[in-house]
């Protein structure tokens, strides 16, 4: 099977984690209650101004002194926990575009499909579409360079550039691969974080892909435009699909929340000392009209999507239906250093829902479970091992759950959990009935296997991989957000 990756020439998707940014009070050496004593403190950096003083002098090699200093801070922080890392300067400055939501590029979002870069679609309305560029071509070279051999981020970082500028792509099109040279100027591209349609005739569905600086605006936007052309004694509610969204901004996922109630506590930040602990409420808004939701969700639904999906649960404003989110329960706060050091990215707080539940390493379990058919060649790969699985993850009690179903069918029809949303609202089944049918799905799938003896358990990545996005944090700084998904190019 093709080997595929997709990625949206927005910028690097940052997976299933909230972050904060934002300025950070300097913290004293030794903080009071540290376990080390200044003297062991100082002695372990003497152990490491000794290694470094070595290899400096005695490595085969001139090191560069600046890349190994930065690979000993990867490190440090790599062994603390999986979200916490070093961002170097264009790093830190790449993350600073995707929590924008905008940047100069092309419109197009692309993938990796055996060492190419193929075109998923042009996006409306940019200069991708604009030049005629189509779903299934794939570029060859970037200002004649060839693209054969570089990663999809270095593609998408040669496309991507200064608004105004030109760059020339060579693509290959059809069963021919017929040559095309196009040149593009590139312009403000805007990531577009929701999508929503009716679903004819009497219920408005939503999807969030990510939790970017646009998503309650457009969440707004898009509730106004369903309201309009649903006559209220017709309208039967709203879906919102936040299956495979990695998260992004945390104050995103509050205005969120807040467009569907309008009293109560949305989430709690609580960091190591109990006077760091942050609490956002909801004020009197609720766009929704009272009116009835559902909450699609997956294993690839994290950190601000599950703030999302357990405040809705916890306030009984919504009936949750997938599979066990992802389980990203943390606060990563980005630090920035200074002359052009880039920044730490830190985990400093865990949040909770309303009922003081913790997401870290359990997920939000859904109201009714409902599993998708896998396709017999995605089987395996349909799921995602979540954060319990992840190496040195923050632990959180002894019954940890470890990752769920991932994949959501490109084919509407074929949309179990969609078909299962509507069925409810409209009142067609009810829960009670959504439940023995999955289960008995559940029963026949597991028959199934050990009748031809596919003993081996489901492994992998899941088919479509969470988005991610820059929340904001409990100081009110900019929060990011990681999990499993496409990225676009802009």
């Amino acid at each position: 099977m093709m080997r595929k990756t997709s990625l949206v020439l927005l910028g690097a998707i940052i997976g299933a984690s909230a972050v904060a940014i934002g300025p950070r009070v300097p913290m004293p050496w030794f903080p009071a209650g540290a376990h080390a004593s200044p003297s062991d403190v100082y002695r372990s950096l003497n152990l490491f101004g000794d290694v470094f003083e070595k290899v400096r002098t005695d490595y085969v090699e001139k090191p560069d002194d600046k890349k190994m200093v930065e690979a000993a801070v990867s490190g440090m922080l790599a062994s603390l926990d999986p979200h916490s890392s070093y961002m170097d300067a264009k790093s830190f400055m790449d993350m600073q575009v995707q929590t924008s939501g905008k940047f100069g590029g092309l419109g197009i979002e692309v993938m990796q499909e055996d060492g190419l870069v193929k075109v998923v679609a042009p996006i409306d309305d940019t200069p991708a579409a604009r030049a005629g560029i189509l779903s299934g071509d794939f570029i060859t070279a970037i200002d004649g360079e060839p693209v054969q051999g570089m990663t999809l981020n270095q593609a998408v970082d040669k496309m991507r550039g200064a608004v105004d500028t030109n760059v020339k792509l060579t693509l290959a099109r059809g069963a021919a691969k017929e040559k095309i040279d196009v040149t593009l100027t590139r312009a403000l591209i805007q990531i577009k974080s929701v999508r929503s349609r009716v679903e004819a005739p009497d219920v408005g569905y939503i999807r969030l892909t990510q939790f970017t600086e646009q998503t309650y605006d457009g969440l707004k936007e898009a509730m106004k435009k369903i309201q309009t052309e649903i006559p209220a004694d017709k309208f039967k509610g709203y879906i919102l699909d936040l299956r495979n969204n990695p998260g992004g901004l945390l104050d995103q996922s509050v205005a969120v929340v807040n467009a569907f109630i309008d009293h109560g506590e949305i989430v709690s930040t609580r960091g190591r000392n109990a006077d760091e602990t942050q609490r956002y409420n909801a004020r009197p808004i609720d766009l929704s009209k009272g009116k009835p939701v559902i909450v699609l969700i997956n294993g690839g639904s994290a950190s601000a999507s599950e703030i999302v999906a357990g405040a809705l649960q916890d306030h009984k404003r919504a009936t949750l239906i997938g599979t066990r989110s992802f389980g990203k329960g943390s606060v990563q706060t980005i630090i920035p250093l200074g002359q052009n050091n880039g920044a730490l990215r830190l985990t400093t707080a865990r949040y909770y829902t309303p009922s003081g539940r913790s997401i870290q390493a359990k997920g939000i379990e859904p109201d009714l479970t409902v599993l998708e058919d896998v396709p017999d060649e995605l089987k395996g790969k349909d799921r995602t091992e979540g954060e319990a699985s992840l190496k040195g993850h923050l632990k959180n009690g002894d019954q940890e759950e470890h990752g769920s179903q991932a994949y959501v069918p490109p084919d509407v029809a074929k949309d179990k959990a969609l078909h299962a949303a509507l069925d409810l609202l409209r009142g067609v089944k009810t829960a009670e009935v959504i439940k023995a049918e999955n289960a008995k799905a559940v029963a026949d799938a597991a028959a199934k296997p050990a009748a031809k003896d596919e003993t081996k358990p489901a492994t992998g990545r899941p088919a479509e991989a969470p988005p991610a996005a820059p929340p904001v944090g409990p100081k009110g700084e900019p929060v990011l957000k990681q999990g499993p998904t496409p990225v676009p190019e802009k």
